[in-house]
């Protein structure tokens, strides 16, 4: 049966990530797009409460779906695609394709997962999906619709999402698929904070400084990632 689906990103309307999800979406059913109009990276959960959202019709790069770019965040997206944009509410929410993995600890920082996150909140089956930084898709684009046509068929689970990261490697490197990963609470960075500058008035100016320090962790969505496994994972919502 075709579904109604509502997609969102964290890094923009025009991103390579969120075309190439709405281009294996189509396959599944009707496609609303309502994405930011600029970058929202490590926006979280964050919504609008004391400013309006506009939203603006788009000419999309994939022809025959409905598309939207907002002044908010993605969970924003979320809400206001949902409750406001669509004449009914989607069957399911689909974020990403993130620039970068949503695994471990840096889930709770991700607004590809934070979207998610709202529209399970809102009562909808949800899937996340990110990738590799490095810009090598081969392995995404080789699974991304097998997963999504075992995601799609799944029965609304309350309280969680589903997330689905693609390792950045050459395909003849990938392993296959793990599915049940749990969040691992390692991270890919250990941070600090740097001096930039002295402000006036005694002030300092900081900006994060992150040591890349992977440790692969048996069982995990962050263990597969490493070891070039597509990971599949439950995500608890604890909103």
């Amino acid at each position: 049966m075709a579904k109604r689906i509502l997609i969102t990103n964290d890094d923009g309307i025009d991103a390579d990530g969120l075309i190439r999800l709405v281009q294996a979406a189509k396959d599944f059913g009707e496609v609303w797009v309502v994405a930011p109009d600029g970058q929202r990276s490590a926006a979280s959960h964050s919504i609008s409460l004391r400013n309006p959202i506009d939203v603006y019709p788009y000419d999309f790069p994939v022809s025959g779906v409905h598309a939207y770019s907002c002044s908010g965040t993605p969970a924003d997206c979320i809400r206001v695609g949902s409750l406001s944009v669509m004449p009914e509410k989607p069957d399911i929410v689909m974020t990403g394709i993130n620039f970068g993995y949503n695994v471990a600890s840096d889930i709770q920082y991700s607004a590809t997962v934070g979207a998610a996150l709202e529209g399970e909140f809102q009562g909808y089956h949800s899937i996340a999906f990110s990738e590799g930084l490095n810009g090598i898709h081969e392995t995404t684009d080789k699974y991304l619709k097998e997963i999504m046509a075992e995601l799609v068929e799944k029965d609304y689970k309350p309280g969680f999402i589903y997330n689905v990261n693609f390792p950045g490697c050459k395909l003849e490197k990938c392993k296959g698929i793990l599915r049940d990963r749990t969040v691992s609470r390692r991270a890919f960075y250990i941070d600090s904070y740097k001096e930039v500058k002295k402000l006036d008035n005694g002030g300092i100016s900081y900006m994060v400084d992150g040591t890349f320090a992977p440790v692969s962790e048996e069982g995990t969505d962050i263990g597969a990632i490493l070891d070039n496994y597509v990971s599949i994972g439950l995500v608890e919502n604890l909103c």
